[in-house]
């Protein structure tokens, strides 16, 4: 009998490719945000951190690209987009 995979697994087989420039940004003067301080909470791939001064950063390396952040921080907050052609998040089953 073949064992299920933990989800921590699952996505260790996934690929990150990245691209030129990074397809989320935090808009300047937007770090201190109550919504990106949620993102630094739920953002599945745990790529929010806030620092001492309580702003919070984005390392894109890793995302998911699931939209959570699209859909709580909205454009006000993000600069988002879809990865260019060829990077990104790829899927990997096994």
């Amino acid at each position: 009998m073949i064992e299920p995979m933990d989800l921590k697994a699952k996505l260790g087989v996934d690929v990150f490719k990245p691209g030129g420039a990074a397809h989320i940004k935090i808009r300047p003067g937007k770090e201190k945000d109550s919504r990106l301080q949620k993102m630094v909470m739920i953002c599945p791939a745990g790529l929010y951190a806030e620092n001492d001064r309580g702003e919070v950063g984005l390392i894109i390396d890793g995302c998911l690209e699931c939209g959570t952040c699209r859909l709580v921080c909205g454009h006000d907050v993000l600069e988002w987009a879809y990865p260019e052609g060829g990077a990104g998040l790829q899927l990997r089953f096994g």
